[in-house]
């Protein structure tokens, strides 16, 4: 693991719609969370920028999660205008030529995370958007292409993690999103998910928690949880495999890959039942484009 603070492995995603709200949440949070994620939500309230240098007077580190997915000329000249606001990370979607424009023009200390495939994507998805491959395999692929691009890491869900330390070690930062602290906990939108363990076993360098921590009766005793998890993981305390941790008063074990296959493979069955449906009515389905990404021994 990266000599990194345990403390500041947590992000705490900030999921609220106003930036007073936001400013309520983290003074109850107090020094429990020390780095914040604000995104596209309090992006719209107006004060963002506001928020974000409220936060940076406070000691507190951000994460800008605004995504930013454009030609590369604009998305160069948008984190050239962020990269002198104190921001720690800020992530980009896209291609190669997408990512080196963020590289380009990231400055110093602004460090540029590419998003690989969103933690709220099973197969079944990535199916209907036309990609014919392993999610496992789309995500190596594209952090390598954010390692050749000059990207400082990769947003991965702790499923893919594994894959990406044997295949680039330690090269790329990797954050983890689609943190759930108990596998029978309703994991809403969120589809390819892991416990807080789990990701720190995998070797996620930071885990970002948002409705766990935000919808806890405590908010701040839910992050000191999360945050205490790394130094066990540090010390050989927590196995990815079969250890069995508390965390908010309750028992759970880590995510079972045989679950997931059964989950992703119920979610293209489902999508197949719609379209089912939808030709039923006299619709058609779309014709669907197939895209192959390359095995690691073919790049």
């Amino acid at each position: 693991m990266k000599n990194i603070p345990a403390k500041e492995r947590l992000i705490f995603a900030m999921d609220v719609p106003t930036c007073d709200r936001a400013k309520e949440l983290a003074t109850e949070l107090g020094d429990a969370v020390t780095f914040y994620k604000i995104g596209l939500e309090l992006m719209m309230s107006g004060e963002y920028f506001d928020l974000l240098d409220w936060m940076l007077a406070r000691d507190k580190k951000v994460f800008c999660d605004l995504k930013f997915f454009d030609i590369p000329a604009t998305v160069g000249s948008a984190v050239r205008s962020l990269r002198n606001r104190g921001a720690t990370f800020v992530t980009v979607h896209g291609n190669r030529s997408i990512m080196e424009a963020a590289a380009e023009n990231k400055g110093d200390s602004l460090k540029v995370l590419g998003v690989t495939v969103l933690t709220s994507l099973d197969r079944g998805d990535l199916d209907d958007l036309g990609f014919d491959c392993d999610i496992g395999e789309l995500v190596l692929s594209r952090a390598r292409r954010a390692l050749e691009s000059g990207c400082d890491g990769v947003i991965s869900s702790g499923l893919e993690v594994p894959k990406l330390r044997e295949f680039i070690d330690e090269k790329l930062v990797v954050v983890t999103p689609g943190i759930r602290p108990v596998d029978n906990k309703p994991a809403g939108d969120q589809k390819r998910v892991v416990t807080v363990d789990t990701a720190f076993a995998n070797g996620a360098d930071y885990i970002v928690v948002g409705r766990p921590i935000r919808d806890a009766d405590s908010p701040r005793a839910a992050a000191e949880a999360s945050w205490s998890v790394p130094a066990r993981v540090a010390r050989g305390g927590a196995n990815g495999d079969n250890e069995e941790r508390k965390f908010h008063g309750q028992d759970h074990q880590v995510q079972d890959p045989q679950r997931e296959a059964v989950n992703s493979n119920n979610s293209q069955h489902r999508e197949e039942d719609a379209w089912r449906r939808r030709e039923e009515r006299g619709g058609t389905a779309p014709p669907r484009r197939r895209f192959r990404v390359p095995r690691p021994s073919e790049q």
